[in-house]
């Protein structure tokens, strides 16, 4: 029998092998089972017992801050053990069946729990901050190319045209506000990069009404539209593939062991 312990914010991986013939109790805190797939699954408390063996859960997640326990035990050679069909199954060990076993702990990484989930921020941060500067270039040598072509970028309510650095004041900006975005639901999201891509989409599409709204030139808002989807172009693939990596799974370490 072993333990696993599970700090605030931690996951760990589920292995196949190691939870073969094994069976978990929640001796403290709660933990939240990974589907397949990424999908969060259920939430087991105190005193849930649960076989992972033909699930397809492939991770354990504390959903909370406080530090969570789970004693996995392994039938010794010889033993008969009865598994639920449920896969979730809920079961209560007596301290005898805990007892009669050896207890080694355990203690998850906590990658991509405090340490990964920091790394994973400044992994973020300096790959949104680059892609934030290649947006701004992007979109201003766009800006530029369009005035070449003799795009004036009037906007009727103020009489007078957007100079070049607006567009890079305000690409800048606007990415920042979706590395910030991305930043939260790194934190908060058991799927990051697809909440992310919804949600940037999304505002990507609100962002082009206005343009239409602004009375300018048709030449003008065709512009204006090409550099939203320019700007979008760069930040949302490049934030995306940034919470994928972030989010890759962890792996257990044993640190103690006691007989």
């Amino acid at each position: 029998m072993r333990t696993l312990t599970l700090r605030g914010g931690a996951r760990v991986a589920v292995a196949a092998a190691d939870w073969c013939d094994a069976f978990g109790v929640v001796t403290h805190g709660r933990v939240q089972l990974e589907l397949r797939g990424g999908e969060p699954g259920p939430v087991l408390g105190r005193d849930a017992g649960f076989w992972l063996r033909g699930t397809g859960v492939r991770a354990l997640r504390n959903p909370g801050r406080r530090t969570a326990r789970v004693r996995v035990v392994t039938p010794k050679a010889g033993t008969v053990t009865r598994q639920s069909t449920h896969p979730y199954a809920s079961h209560r060990m007596t301290e005898n069946d805990m007892n009669a076993m050896n207890d080694t702990g355990v203690v998850a990484d906590p990658a991509p729990g405090r340490t990964g989930h920091t790394r994973g921020l400044r992994r973020l941060a300096v790959t949104g901050l680059i892609a934030t500067l290649a947006a701004m270039v992007a979109t201003t040598l766009a800006a530029a190319l369009a005035q070449a072509a003799g795009v004036d970028f009037e906007l009727p309510a103020g009489g007078e045209s957007i100079p070049l650095p607006g567009f890079a004041v305000v690409t800048g900006f606007f990415s920042v506000v979706g590395i910030v975005i991305a930043a939260a639901l790194l934190r908060w999201s058991a799927r990051p990069a697809e909440r992310f891509v919804w949600t940037a989409v999304s505002l990507t599409a609100i962002s082009l009404v206005p343009p239409f709204l602004s009375g300018a030139d048709t030449a003008t808002i065709t512009a204006l539209l090409g550099l939203h989807l320019v700007a979008a172009t760069v930040m949302i693939p490049t934030l995306a593939r940034s919470l994928r990596s972030a989010g890759a799974p962890g792996r257990p370490r044993d640190v103690r062991a006691r007989p």
